[in-house]
């Protein structure tokens, strides 16, 4: 069973949730992150978002912390392969943080799309 096409799928579903506690265990941006997803889901469900309102914040959320993961991951590795400053090291480290900027804008404005009308009606 181990071998085969399920047996692989269920260790790489092992190996994906191991890697998603190691993140949110010892990394401050995942977990700093996870906060901000869980504040914007309460509040998706005091406003009462629609169901395509939903759909956009939770995709937002996936790409933010899929990104701080894979920006972690590229982190790691470069530490790895190069413990001490190195500028080309520096640079592949900030065009992993520039990726991370760029999906952080997206979600900042998705999450304006659907909360600012809300709060407005509330004044």
């Amino acid at each position: 069973m181990k071998n085969s096409f399920i047996g692989k799928r269920l260790q790489a579903f092992v190996y994906a949730f191991r890697g998603a506690y190691l993140l949110l265990k010892t990394e401050a941006s995942i977990q700093a992150q996870t906060f901000i997803a869980l504040i914007t889901i309460i509040a998706g469900w005091y406003f009462k978002i629609s169901a395509i309102e939903w759909m956009f914040q939770i995709l937002a959320i996936g790409m933010i912390l899929a990104t701080e993961g894979m920006n972690t991951a590229v982190e790691k590795l470069c530490d790895f392969v190069h413990p001490g400053h190195h500028e080309r090291i520096g640079f592949i480290k900030d065009v992993a943080a520039g990726a991370v900027f760029f999906v952080a804008l997206a979600a900042v404005t998705i999450g304006f799309f659907i909360y600012i009308p809300k709060i407005l009606l509330l004044f």
